[in-house]
């Protein structure tokens, strides 16, 4: 077949396919420029999921009666005009394809009127095959009709999914615009029943709790913080509590200069803050609002625009990660439980009885329990030999209690959980969680101190793995050198391992796989940014491992350096796959329950 040059319809439908994925691709786009234009009201109607039919109006400035045609042309835009205005971009659109493509492949109508004129006008696109322009009724703002989409493209339009799928998708856009836009009113419609009513207001919170839904308002924790040495950098927003995290990383919501993005370095700095906080299957619910010089950021990566650059990439991953850290480092994070019925048990207890809170727990030997440890300090002196948690040595002063153990009294239940009680209520400790916790925050303080300790093998394990995988194991070099592991490539697919760490030998830990799901991590994540999370997650395991476990039953000694640990290491509110390790029945409750209140 002959080069040849395609016909500019041909053209247009190919770069729809880029920009114009499904309806909700087509209400993303116009709605954008309504808010370009100055709208302060945008309704927005869809039938049929939006494949029938999307029209947008707004009260925005218009487009002028001789512009239309330009206006549905491709390349034609009035938001740059040189290669210099690129890099500082300020508004949504500026390729001047959006129009261009939806009119190619839908039946196109909009109608225009600037404020103040006398009439106004309209135009038509079939299938790409511009109309003339017609009068209109002088309705200051913009109306744009996009029916039967993709009807000149079958195989697109075979792919859609049900009208309720697309409807929902619709949705979510407009929900996104309309987070970073609380001084713009809009208004959702399918097939003429209202699904949305967001009124403008000059409170970003109120529009963030319209969208999210005002149930959520106890678990918000609203933040707001400036980084000035990073082009004024500004991250504020709303992070929820652990509780509310969902199955779903569509409860991350992510604006840049109030354009909804998914960018991976933010998206992964929201991860990396809430780590061990919530359940690594689960996501934190937040809205994540930027803003950012625009010199500092490149918007033309993608033609959805959803993908962006930043010059100082690391800077705006640690700036967004710390502002969520601080935030959730200030809260409460304790959950609270409330029993669906206090219930005495059917038949009074008669086996034998600990003895009361701190009188001296018997001490057994039981499943797992570790018979050569005295303390906690212990364990994770004997774990990482250079222990971060430390008790007095022999001979040694004493030191004072815990402000826990000394305050208030303590017993362990079920060879697994430890009850005690703070000002707001009882607690019930997870000694298992807390205390993997502790042993996650002790490795890491070890790795900080130098590289791990290496133990060579004395035949090197030959690990299957992906070309890709081979190639980036130079990569991730410093980080294996960290982790106290030597491997090389040997063969196109297939890796050395000579040496693994020494905490890892002496758990039995399997070195082909810790190995092969480092390499893993490595290829999804792709940067060295994100490799730390790998590291974590291989800490994560060996805290695991290292910890107590439920059915170890405690020395009152043991039990008062638990509870210390809820008051000296952070994030101690759950462990590192982000269960809780605490429960608070609260004061109230119990005295609602019993009748006293």
């Amino acid at each position: 077949m002959p080069i040849r040059v395609l016909p500019p319809e041909l053209v247009n439908q190919i770069a729809a396919g880029e920009v114009v994925e499904r309806p909700a691709s087509v209400v993303k786009e116009l709605v954008e420029n309504a808010i370009d234009a100055g709208a302060r009201t945008v309704l927005v109607e869809v039938e049929g999921g939006g494949a029938e039919l999307v029209r947008i109006t707004d009260d925005g400035g218009g487009i002028p009666e001789h512009e239309l045609p330009l206006a549905v042309a491709a390349h034609a835009t009035s938001k740059v005009a040189t290669s210099d205005d690129l890099a500082a971009i300020h508004t949504f659109g500026f390729r001047g394809e959006a129009l261009a493509s939806i009119a190619s492949v839908s039946r196109f109508r909009m109608q225009s009127c600037v404020h103040g004129a006398a009439s106004g006008a309209e135009i038509a696109v079939e299938g790409g095959a511009i109309g003339p322009v017609r009068p209109a009724p002088a309705r200051p703002g913009t109306v744009v009709e996009v029916r039967t989409l993709f009807f000149n493209v079958p195989a697109r339009r075979k792919f859609l999914k049900s009208d309720s799928a697309e409807t929902a998708r619709v949705t979510e856009t407009v929900e996104a615009l309309a987070l970073a836009h609380p001084t713009v009113s809009f208004e959702l419609r399918s097939n003429g029943r209202r699904l949305l009513d967001l009124p403008a207001t000059a409170e970003p919170a109120k529009r963030t709790l319209d969208v999210l839904g005002a149930e959520l308002e106890p678990e918000l924790l609203e933040f707001e913080e400036r980084f000035p040495e990073l082009g004024g950098l500004v991250v504020r927003g709303f992070a929820g509590k652990p509780g509310i995290a969902r199955p779903s990383s569509r409860a991350i919501r992510i604006h840049l200069n109030g354009r909804p993005i998914m960018d991976r370095t933010v998206l992964h700095a929201v991860r990396e803050a809430y780590r061990g906080l919530v359940d690594p299957a689960r996501t934190p619910t937040v809205a994540l609002i930027l803003e950012l010089d625009p010199r500092e950021v490149d918007v033309n990566v993608h033609p959805a625009k959803s993908e962006v650059r930043f010059r100082s990439q690391s800077a705006v991953h640690s700036a967004v990660r710390k502002a969520l850290e601080r935030t959730l480092r200030a809260a409460n994070l304790v959950p609270s439980f409330v029993p669906d019925a206090l219930r005495a048990p059917a038949e009074p207890y008669t086996g034998p009885r600990a003895p009361l809170f701190g009188s001296g727990l018997p001490r057994t030997a039981g499943a797992g329990a570790s018979s050569d440890f005295s303390d906690f300090a212990a364990l994770a002196a004997a774990t990482l030999s250079a222990p971060t948690i430390v008790e007095p040595s022999a001979g040694a002063a004493p030191a004072a209690e815990p402000v826990l153990a000394a305050e208030f009294p303590y017993i362990q239940l079920l060879n697994g959980f430890v009850v005690t009680e703070d000002a707001d209520g009882i607690v019930i400790v997870d000694q298992h969680a807390l205390h993997e916790r502790a042993m996650f925050a002790a490795f890491l303080a070890r790795l900080e101190q130098g590289p791990l300790e290496s133990q060579r093998l004395l035949v090197p394990i030959v690990v299957e793995k992906s070309a890709r995988e081979v190639e980036i194991l130079g990569e991730i070099a410093p980080l294996l050198a960290r982790l106290g592991v030597e491997a090389r490539p040997f063969g196109p697919r297939s890796i050395a391992v000579e040496a693994v760490p020494t905490l890892l030998h002496s758990r039995n830990a399997d070195a082909a796989d810790f190995v092969g799901d480092l390499l893993d991590k490595a290829v999804e994540h792709g940067s060295l940014v994100s490799l730390e999370a790998a590291l974590h997650e291989v800490v994560d395991m060996m805290a695991c491992k290292a910890a107590v476990k439920a059915g170890d039953s405690l020395t009152p000694t043991e039990i008062r350096g638990l509870l210390a640990m809820r008051e000296s290491i952070e994030r101690s509110t759950a462990c590192p796959h982000g269960r809780p390790t605490s429960i608070r029945i609260a004061r109230g409750e119990l005295e609602r329950r019993f009748g006293r209140s």
